[in-house]
Parts: C-alpha cells; sequence; structure tokens
C-alpha cells in the first residue's frame, strides 16, 4: 500500500464546501458554486492553466440525518476543505434534531483546520456546532434577538456586514454571500483575480457595512403600555425638542422610573431612541428629496447641522453625502451602481 496523501500538492485547487440543508437558500447555493467558477476563470486567464483555482464540493444533509458529498467540480483524491460555507435558509431555521449529524459535521471540519462561514440564518447552524460559543458574530439584524437568546454565550454585531476571525467568517444579511465569496476568492486566488471577478459578474467590490442597510424596527411588543403611549407620541410628532422630562411627565412617571422603564422595553434610551427616529426621517429625504444636507438636518430635528453628521455617521458608518450618493432614487440624486467601478478596477 501506498503511503496516504496528507497534505496538497502546490497544483491542486482549495476546496470550499458548501453546505445544503433543507430550505437553505438555493440561489446562494448555486450563486457560490457560480462565483467560484467565474473566479476560476479570471484564474487561468490571468495566469495560464497552471493558475490556483477552486474546488467547490456540495455537502447535503440527508434524511437519516447523515452528510453526504452530492457535488464536486474535481472528482478524485480530496485534501481537505479550506473552507465550509453554511449558507442562508429561506424559512426554517437550521436547528435542533432535524440538523442531524450537521453540527458535529461542522465542528470535524473546524477542527480539521477547515474556516467555517456562515450567512445570514446560517449563523443558527454555526451556533448549533458550539463553535460561535464566546464569539461575536452578524447575521441580519431579524435573527439578532433570537440568537441572543437562544445562545447566551454568543456575542452578536449586526451593524458588520462581515466579522472575519481567520478561522470563523460571518456574513449579514442573505444576500451578504456575495461578500463572503468575494473575501474567500481574494483569500485563495488573491486580489487581482477577486476584482476580476466582481467585474465580470457587475459587482462592486467596494467596502461596505450592514449598518449601511439596517433599518429602525423599534419593539412595541414589549407589553409596557405606559411606554408604548409615548412610543406612539414620538411617532407622531415632531421630536425636536423633546427632552426625558417632557416624556417622563407624558407617561406619569418620574425620570429614573421612566428611564428604567423605557431602556427595559425598547432597549434604548430615550434619547437614542428620538435620534434614531430622526435619522430614519433624514433617511428618507436623503433617498427621495434634492434638498440640501442642512434642510435634511433642519426638517429631520437637527439644529446643529454638524451635529446631525456626528450622529448619523455614529448610526450608519458612513456620513448623508455619502448616503446619498449610495442610495438616492430621486432624480439626479443616484449615480448608476457600476458608475465609476470600471476605474476602480484593473483592466
Amino acid at each position: 500500500m501506498g503511503a496516504e496523501v496528507t497534505k496538497p500538492l502546490e497544483s491542486e485547487p482549495a476546496e470550499i464546501g458548501i453546505v445544503v440543508y433543507p430550505r437553505a437558500l438555493k440561489s446562494a447555493v448555486h450563486g457560490f458554486t457560480d462565483m467560484f467558477q467565474v473566479a476560476g476563470m479570471q484564474a487561468i486567464e490571468q495566469g495560464g492553466a497552471g493558475a490556483p483555482l477552486i474546488r467547490i464540493s456540495h455537502w447535503q444533509l440527508q434524511e437519516d440525518g447523515s452528510v453526504e458529498k452530492t457535488l464536486d467540480t474535481h472528482p478524485g483524491p480530496s485534501f481537505g476543505l479550506v473552507a465550509l460555507i453554511l449558507p442562508p435558509t429561506l424559512a426554517e431555521l437550521p436547528v435542533g434534531g432535524r440538523m442531524g449529524q450537521l453540527p458535529a459535521f461542522v465542528r470535524e471540519k473546524h477542527a480539521a483546520g477547515t474556516t467555517i462561514c456562515s450567512v445570514c440564518g446560517g449563523a443558527y447552524l454555526l451556533a448549533e456546532s458550539g463553535l460561535a460559543a464566546g464569539r461575536t458574530i452578524t447575521t441580519h439584524w431579524s435573527h439578532q434577538d433570537l440568537i441572543a437568546d437562544r445562545y447566551r454565550d454568543v456575542r452578536i454585531d449586526t451593524d458588520k456586514l462581515l466579522i472575519d476571525e481567520g478561522d470563523i467568517i460571518t456574513a449579514g444579511g442573505m444576500m451578504a454571500w456575495i461578500d463572503l465569496g468575494l473575501k474567500l476568492v481574494d483569500r485563495f486566488l488573491g486580489t487581482n483575480v477577486m476584482l476580476a471577478t466582481a467585474r465580470f459578474m457587475i459587482i462592486d467590490p467596494g467596502a461596505r457595512e450592514q449598518s449601511y442597510y439596517s433599518v429602525f424596527a423599534p419593539k412595541l411588543d414589549h407589553g409596557d403600555s405606559v411606554i408604548l403611549k409615548i412610543q406612539h407620541w414620538l411617532h407622531g410628532a415632531s421630536t425636536k425638542g423633546v427632552t426625558l422630562q417632557m416624556m417622563a411627565e407624558r407617561a406619569g412617571l418620574g425620570d429614573r422610573t421612566f428611564l428604567r422603564r423605557f431602556q427595559k422595553a425598547t432597549g434604548f434610551n430615550p434619547t437614542e431612541y428620538c435620534q434614531r427616529l430622526r435619522i430614519a426621517k433624514s433617511r428618507d429625504l436623503l433617498e427621495r428629496s434634492q434638498l440640501s444636507i442642512e434642510q435634511v438636518a433642519w426638517q429631520s430635528g437637527y439644529d446643529d447641522t454638524n451635529a446631525y453628521r456626528k450622529i448619523f455617521r455614529k448610526i450608519l458608518g458612513l456620513s448623508p453625502r455619502e448616503y446619498r450618493l449610495r442610495f438616492s432614487v430621486s432624480d439626479g440624486g443616484r449615480r448608476p451602481a457600476m458608475a465609476g467601478l470600471a476605474g476602480a478596477l484593473p483592466a
């Protein structure tokens, strides 16, 4: 018997596995597959026939709970996975007994040196494996409270679109699979191939964060009718000039009691809550009007434009002007999605 090969040769493609579990988002599964194949085409175009490639494999959960490889773009001996992707879920969460041996499979691959990657609802499967314990991960903000309640030892930062801890990479919303895919192409095939792949697929590879896209979705089902009454009042009127004392008086509570109950019910202190209401209004104005930044600040409830800019950047991670350039849908506002991209990518 010949000696077992335990280390891939330099010419062997880096194998990235994609987990296919029930109700996994098929567009992401096939999107990753297509992106890595496009990256291979770009790698060969740049480096010739001997250029490094990505080998793509699908690992599907079977009815008996086992996990089997169901697709392999380079059939033959496998030298192990460099990365394993847990894609988003379309509906049912990938948790509990219905996941069979998948959590153990993920742990096994991680222990063997595989980088584990999750996107959106795939974070549940990462948490089910136990690998997210003590870590900070990202996911879509709609999953934040559910994951925090179910896995108390997992920290969540939904402002980030990607969190790369080397051996574990997590991506935020459902379409963040695109950002994760480009990151993996960059890691295993190099930046030039990643940029060429982005250009070929008409994807903006520019840095962005999930906070750019997050919406203020206040908690209204907390059960505190007094605080809910104040929330309804704040949502229906301008918050300009509203103070803690005014809200507490309207609620019929002392300042400290009101502050404690408001924080417990909404997750924000009253000042932060009002700021987020104002910023939500200003985002709509930036997207749909051609008002100046100063006019937007004023109509959103800010007398000081500089203070408005600072709060806007703190909450969203970019300036009001940068936000308008990205997201404006008013006439003469938004640039085409790929405008200027050609100049940022190598010819």
